[in-house]
């Protein structure tokens, strides 16, 4: 009987005070847990905006150590000046960031990286190019010099963009088998005045950090996406 007493007490306590305490996460699992796919590694950035016509998010990079994600690092995010698109359908020249879950093939800044980086990095140097020209055979490549079928007005001089370019990591979209008219250029970059031209962009002391955390053998991967709807994460 005292036992019975004691649970109705702490019943009637619970529903005065509207229940047990809510748990910090809103009784969410992490959100790569809830992720269809996360790249088969153990580290993972995600770059979340909260619909397809944002131009800011956050980007949280995750680690998955004991079969679990716990959040290594948090900071806001920017996105294309005209938002975010499907990266299957996505089209060049439309400012927008493409979502999907993509490999990060490696690392490059116009500054040494940063101490503890153990991602492959190239210097920018002054005849480094990203080719952007659909007609040309570096189409979407890193390129020193720039080809003579690689048009200067259809490509980035990686050099003149001293702080954006600072610490960048290549986001693998189109990358691996181009597909010309879909895109190029795709990077994680410190941020600019602004929206991105379809990249995504962080403070710099973020590309900093993210730079030192990620672990090739750990097969780090990005997520790009919305909160809800057909390009939310969840669905990658």
């Amino acid at each position: 009987m005292r036992l019975a007493a004691a649970l109705a007490s702490l019943s009637l306590l619970a529903l005065a005070s509207g229940g047990p305490p809510a748990p910090a996460d809103g009784g969410r699992r992490p959100l790569p847990e809830r992720m269809a796919h996360t790249g088969g590694g153990t580290q993972l950035i995600t770059a979340l905006a909260a619909r397809t016509s944002s131009t800011t998010g956050t980007v949280t990079w995750w680690d998955r150590r004991h079969g679990r994600w716990t959040r290594a690092g948090s900071a806001p995010a920017r996105f294309g000046a005209n938002g975010l698109a499907e990266g299957r359908t996505r089209r060049q020249g439309t400012h927008t960031t493409p979502t999907g879950l993509y490999r990060l093939p490696f690392g490059f800044g116009t500054e040494a990286a940063p101490e503890g980086t153990q991602v492959p990095y190239r210097r920018v140097r002054e005849d480094s190019w990203w080719c952007q020209d659909n007609a040309s055979r570096s189409y979407n490549r890193w390129t020193e010099p720039r080809p003579a079928d690689c048009r200067a007005a259809e490509s980035e001089h990686l050099i003149a963009y001293r702080p954006q370019y600072a610490h960048a990591l290549v986001v693998g979209f189109n990358y691996r088998a181009p597909v010309r008219g879909r895109g190029a250029g795709i990077f994680l970059h410190v941020n600019g005045h602004g929206a991105t031209a379809g990249c995504v962009s962080v403070p710099r002391e973020a590309m900093r950090r993210i730079l030192a955390w990620a672990e090739p053998g750990r097969a780090p991967h990005i997520a790009i996406g919305t909160a809800r709807g057909r390009t939310a994460l969840t669905r990658y």
